[in-house]
C-alpha cells in the first residue's frame, strides 16, 4: 500500500518543479519568441496553433535556440471538442497564455464577423475548459487597443485610464475578451487571469532563427519596412502624415519582442505561484513614443540600408498617437523593456537577411 502513495508524492513535486504551459498561437511571432523564454525559465510548453498566419517549421528554431522541441498540436481554438482533447492529452498544463487571434486592425474593417468569431470563440473555449481540468492560471494577449485615442491629458496611458471607444473591430475583440475574462471569475470561476496590454512589439529573437514572418502582404510596419529595404516589397507607405503629432505620423509605443516575451514569464509565475487578485492588467510596452517617420529614419541610421518610401492616405482603425505608462509592470513584475530601438530594428534586419539566406523570402 506504501508504494502507490510514494509514487504519488513524487510525480506531485515534479509537476511543482517543472510547470506545463500551454501557448495559444505559439509558432506565431509573439508565440514563438515567448516559448523561448518559457522553456529557457523551466518550463514544459505545449502549442496549439492552426497555422493560419504562421509556419510549423517556427518548432526548428525554437528548438535550435533551446535544444528542446515544444509538443505541438494543429488545432482549431474555435472547434471545442479538438480544443478540450489538447486537455485530455496533456493533463499536467497547469497555465495557459492565450495570442491565437486575427490580430490586422485594417483587415477587421473590411472582415468584422471573422474577427469576433475567431477571437471571441476561442477564449470562451478555453475558458469554460479551464476549472474542468484544474488549469489555474490565463494570461491573455490583450492590446492598447483598448484604450482608444486617449485624450491627450491621459498620454502615457495608465492602467486605470478611461476605455475609449474601439477605432477596429480588432480593437473591440479585446475590449470584449477583458470583459469577458471579468465577468466569468466574478462568476465564481476557480481561475486567476493577467491581462497583458502590450503596446507594438517589433525586432526579432538575436539568433535570427525566429522572427515575425506573416503569410502574404505584412500588416505590420516592421515587416514592411525590412521587406522593401530587401526588394521584395517595392515601396513602403507611410498612413497620414497629416496627424496632430510632431511630424505629422502615427505614435506608438514600439516594444522589442523579446522583452515582450519576458514579461509573459514574469506574468505567469505571478499568476501560477504569487497570492495575487483574480484579475490584473498591465500595460507592457517602454514607456516612450516614436512616430512611423522615426522608425523608418532609424531603421536607415541603424542599418546604413536606405528604404523607398512615399506618404499615403490615413488608414482607417488607425490611432493618432499611444504610448505607455508602464510603472506597474516595472514594479509589480519586476519587468522592464530597456533593449534599446537601434539594436531592436538591427535585429529585425538580421531576420530578414536571414530569410533571404535561406530562401524563404
Amino acid at each position: 500500500m506504501c508504494v502507490p502513495r510514494l509514487f504519488k508524492v513524487i510525480i506531485k513535486k515534479t509537476n511543482n518543479m517543472k510547470q506545463t504551459i500551454l501557448v495559444t498561437g505559439g509558432t506565431g511571432f509573439i508565440g514563438s519568441h515567448t516559448t523561448v523564454e518559457l522553456i529557457e525559465a523551466g518550463y514544459d510548453v505545449v502549442i496549439v496553433d492552426n497555422l493560419s498566419n504562421s509556419k510549423i517549421e517556427v518548432l526548428d528554431g525554437i528548438e535550435k535556440i533551446t535544444g528542446v522541441r515544444p509538443a505541438f498540436e494543429q488545432v482549431d481554438l474555435r472547434d471545442a471538442e479538438a480544443t478540450e482533447n489538447v486537455f485530455k492529452k496533456y493533463p499536467a498544463i497547469s497555465g495557459i497564455i492565450h495570442f491565437a487571434a486575427s490580430k490586422a486592425v485594417g483587415e477587421s474593417v473590411q472582415k468584422p464577423l471573422l474577427y469576433y468569431r475567431n477571437n471571441v470563440v476561442s477564449l470562451v473555449n478555453l475558458l469554460e475548459l479551464m476549472p474542468k481540468y484544474d488549469v489555474k492560471g490565463i494570461i491573455f494577449s490583450s492590446s492598447c487597443t483598448v484604450y482608444g485615442q486617449p485624450k491627450p491629458e491621459n498620454l502615457p496611458v495608465r492602467e486605470d485610464c478611461p476605455h475609449q471607444k474601439a477605432t477596429s473591430p480588432y480593437g473591440n475583440t479585446k475590449e470584449i475578451n477583458e470583459q469577458i475574462i471579468a465577468d466569468y471569475i466574478h462568476s465564481g470561476a476557480n481561475i486567476k487571469s493577467i491581462v497583458l496590454r502590450y503596446f507594438n512589439p517589433i525586432g526579432a529573437h538575436p539568433s535570427a532563427l525566429i522572427g515575425e514572418l506573416p503569410n502574404g502582404v505584412p500588416n505590420n510596419l516592421i515587416p514592411f519596412v525590412t521587406q522593401t529595404a530587401i526588394g521584395v516589397r517595392e515601396q513602403l507607405t507611410i498612413f497620414g502624415n497629416d496627424y496632430n503629432t510632431p511630424d505629422g505620423t502615427c505614435i506608438r509605443d514600439y516594444i522589442y519582442v523579446v522583452d515582450l516575451a519576458k514579461a509573459h514569464v514574469a506574468a505567469m509565475a505571478r499568476v501560477l505561484d504569487q497570492d495575487a487578485d483574480a484579475v490584473e492588467y498591465f500595460n507592457i510596452g517602454t514607456g516612450n513614443g516614436n512616430s512611423t517617420l522615426e522608425i523608418v529614419e532609424t531603421f536607415e541610421r541603424a542599418t546604413g540600408v536606405k528604404l523607398n518610401w512615399k506618404y499615403g492616405p490615413r488608414r482607417e482603425g488607425d490611432i493618432e498617437k499611444i504610448w505607455g505608462n508602464v510603472d506597474k509592470a516595472n514594479n509589480v513584475l519586476g519587468w522592464k523593456a530597456d533593449t534599446p530601438l537601434d539594436d531592436v530594428l538591427r535585429s529585425a534586419w538580421k531576420w530578414q537577411l536571414k530569410l533571404r539566406e535561406d530562401g524563404v523570402m
